[in-house]
């Protein structure tokens, strides 16, 4: 099954086990917030690691990790094609 998050996370059952990643990618939406929390820049981000994201993609990371804290998950329970 896969379930979009918003416009650039996904869940999919087929792709890193079923966890959190950006569209067309297998960038784990956790590493992404990881690298931020060591301190690195939203532009050090997509230059030296991976340059397949932008900074949208990234903030819509940030804004779902808050709505996680602040319990306010929200996601919409459609199926999408593969």
């Amino acid at each position: 099954m896969r379930v979009e998050i918003g416009k650039y996370i996904v869940i999919d059952d087929e792709i890193c086990h079923g966890k959190p990643t950006f569209k067309g990618t297998r960038v784990l939406v956790s590493d992404v917030i990881e690298l931020l929390a060591a301190g690195l820049s939203i532009e050090e981000i997509i230059r030296d690691y991976y340059p397949s994201l932008n900074q949208d993609m990234i903030k819509e990371a940030l804004d779902w990790a808050a709505k996680i804290i602040r319990g306010e998950h929200y996601v919409k329970h459609a199926e999408v094609p593969a």
